[in-house]
């Protein structure tokens, strides 16, 4: 009888088949294994306390960041002169933003830049409160004191009020057939004509945020109207404030995009 050829295939081995669990244990018992384990969950954990911890931290620097610019906004004469003169540097307090429904109780700031929104709340280079036209507002949701959280909470008819160091100004948002059928609404962040600055003939006020909470993919938009104007004690309106006025906004120019970091 002829022999047959020699095999190089092993030939299977018989038995159940060793289980994860088995070889996650084994590998416990090397030294290298245990190593490898506790360096991979370290590494998790901090990645999951820093998750958690960004947010705290920047609603802590925020607080404090309000803190300088309450007291400054309501001590200093200074302000006052500088906005009537439009002169309000950028990170400098610029109105006091309070919206009832929501708890807000913000200073925004001149400016929309990375650093100016630190302090929570913004305000883009066009129309001050009280002025004709389109006053624009950029606030964050999830983190430096995260004032715009709930915006998508507001509905026609909620109310929100602008104290500059002149007047009280009161907005109502608008209805959904007055902002293309949708009051919150969602947009790209490039589009760049919901806080056109307008042509003098309405008294609007826009707010926008990221959206949805923790992206930048889009901005979330709220429109509201001036109802109400009133001049503080020896303090008068600015020219031109008109309570209740429309129109339609033209496109601004110089406006790259809405900011937005989620």
């Amino acid at each position: 009888m002829p022999i047959p050829p020699p095999s190089f295939v092993s030939p299977p081995v018989q038995g159940r088949g060793r289980r994860p669990l088995s070889l996650l244990l084994q590998s416990l018992r090397r030294p290298g294994g245990r190593r490898s384990l506790s360096v991979l969950s370290v590494v998790l954990l901090l990645a999951g306390v820093g998750l958690l911890a960004y947010p705290l931290g920047t609603d802590l620097y925020q607080r404090h960041v309000q803190g300088g610019l309450k007291e400054r906004f309501g001590r200093d004469p200074q302000v006052s002169v500088q906005y009537r003169n439009h002169s309000v540097r950028v990170g400098d307090a610029l109105t006091e933003l309070v919206i009832p429904k929501l708890d807000v109780d913000v200073l925004v700031v001149e400016g929309t830049s990375p650093s100016a929104l630190r302090a929570g709340a913004g305000h883009y280079a066009g129309p001050l409160p009280g002025e004709p036209g389109n006053v624009a507002i950029a606030g964050h949701r999830t983190t430096f004191g995260r004032p715009f959280n709930r915006l998508d909470a507001l509905a026609p008819g909620d109310t929100a009020t602008l104290r500059t160091p002149d007047a009280v100004y009161t907005y109502q948002v608008v209805p959904a057939a007055d902002f293309a059928g949708a009051n919150p609404r969602v947009v790209e962040p490039t589009d760049v004509s919901v806080v056109d600055p307008g042509d003098g003939s309405q008294q609007l006020l826009t707010l926008t945020t990221c959206h949805p909470k923790g992206s930048a993919e889009k901005r979330l938009i709220l429109r509201l109207r001036l109802i109400e104007a009133v001049a503080l004690p020896g303090k008068s309106l600015p020219p031109g404030t008109a309570v209740g006025s429309t129109g339609t906004p033209k496109v601004p120019a110089g406006t790259a995009g809405l900011p937005g970091d989620g």
